[in-house]
């Protein structure tokens, strides 16, 4: 549903622009609502609502007994904020969500299919830059499974 990789900055106050597409797709799948919150290597993962419930109803099945389980569950919840975006498409992510991530001026918006990543340009290109090499051994690793 989201793809494509795109390059925005934050505003004046903070707030980040989501990308024409984004928005576009969005609104054809009447999605309101999105969930932030803090996602692996150093990212925000932004989700519909729907498609958060979803990771929700997972998360919550793992015991709560297992002390790793107890660990992602508080640092992922924890962090996670609902907004709805403005009229133009704007959202204001949280002083300590932009800190997770090291975001402050230039940010990637990258679709990852069921989620939305939010990263700091820097961390986008490091990331990128580290993997991109490793593509085609890590899709025939992931065929074979």
């Amino acid at each position: 549903m989201f793809y494509g990789e795109y390059l925005h900055s934050m505003d004046r106050k903070g707030r980040l622009v989501l990308p024409a597409k984004l928005r576009e797709v969005s609104k054809n799948n009447f999605i309101e609502k999105f969930f932030v919150t803090r996602g692996l290597d150093k990212c925000l993962f932004m989700f519909s609502e729907e498609e958060w419930r979803n990771q929700e109803q997972k998360f919550k099945s793992i015991s709560f007994t297992k002390q790793e389980a107890r660990i992602f569950n508080r640092i992922y919840f924890s962090g996670a904020i609902e907004i709805i975006p403005d009229k133009q498409g704007r959202i204001l992510l949280p002083n300590y969500l932009k800190e997770f991530a090291e975001i402050k001026k230039d940010v990637m918006v990258v679709g990852i299919s069921n989620r939305i990543e939010i990263w700091a340009k820097e961390k986008w290109h490091d990331f990128y830059g580290n993997w991109r090499q490793s593509f085609e051994e890590i899709a025939e690793k992931l065929m074979e499974m």
